[in-house]
């Protein structure tokens, strides 16, 4: 009986165990989390201020810097792109205005003889005549008035110390005949044969053709196309030349279709100038 009362005693000055410790502090965790204590772990900074702070500043300048031989570039400020090859291409494009420039042959339009009166509008021209009770326009448009087959032919018959042939505008054109007294406009519809243009010893043969001859209303720019058109192809000869009387006997024959194309060629090489300054323009951001 002494020896379990000592032991008792003994156990009773013993320190408590640790697992009372632990309960004591949960106990007060109400207030305080464990974790409370420990000092927090820095914050992960966000990925892109990463990367920028990795790069010293030079990650943003490398996404935009391009790689050799890619098309990358950057913008001026206009808010356009511009790579090494719109360089390239606005340099050729300045280079080729000053070799057209070089052999430009009228620096203004030339003009018709016999009083035409000449009006522009872009790649349309309309020149005007009046005589003795009758208004005669002839109109043009310079568009695709270039025959393909003569730059083939000049690509093939070109001889290495040969220069090149100039391009001449051979564009169709629509003869207009209005009379004071009348509410009807005959329209001949006109075009240059290919194997016709540029014989000039040929007195006798007219160097353009009537294709189709209508009546239209007067003073309407929508043509009807319930009007008869009468189709030369088919026609009796006596009647076609009785026609390009007509139509010489109020100034469009030989004479005029000569000037014609002369100022249609001049008129065209003028818009294909104007056209690549305003691609070089657009190319380059002015």
């Amino acid at each position: 009986m002494l020896l379990l009362r000592a032991l008792r005693a003994a156990a009773a000055l013993r320190p408590p165990p640790r697992r009372l410790l632990s309960s004591s502090f949960a106990a007060s965790s109400s207030s305080c989390s464990p974790r409370a204590l420990l000092p927090p772990p820095a914050a992960a900074p966000p990925l892109a201020r990463s990367l920028w702070q990795l790069g010293g500043g030079g990650w943003r300048t490398a996404l935009l810097r391009p790689r050799r031989g890619s098309a990358g570039g950057v913008s001026c400020g206009c808010g356009g792109l511009h790579t090494e090859g719109d360089k390239a291409f606005a340099q050729f494009l300045t280079d080729e205005i000053k070799e057209e420039k070089k052999i430009q042959k009228h620096k203004s339009l030339p003009k018709i003889s016999g009083g035409w009166e000449l009006e522009v509008h872009g790649t349309e021209a309309k020149l005007v005549r009046k005589v003795a009770g009758e208004r005669i326009t002839v109109t043009f448009n310079i568009n695709n008035s270039i025959p393909p087959s003569a730059e083939e032919e000049t690509q093939e018959e070109q001889k290495p110390d040969e220069q090149e042939p100039d391009l001449t505008s051979t564009p169709n054109f629509v003869v207009e005949v209005i009379k004071d007294d009348t509410k009807q406009t005959l329209v001949l519809d006109c075009h240059f044969p290919e194997d016709e243009i540029g014989h000039e010893g040929e007195e006798e043969s007219d160097i353009f053709t009537i294709q189709e001859v209508s009546f239209q209303p007067t003073g309407e720019s929508d043509w009807k196309d319930t009007n008869y058109t009468l189709n030369t192809e088919s026609l009796d000869w006596a009647l076609y030349d009785h026609l390009m009387d007509f139509l010489a006997d109020r100034g469009v024959d030989n004479t005029f279709a000569d000037e014609l194309i002369e100022l249609s060629t001049a008129l065209e090489h003028q818009e294909y100038i104007k056209f690549l300054e305003d691609l070089k323009s657009f190319v380059k951001c002015q």
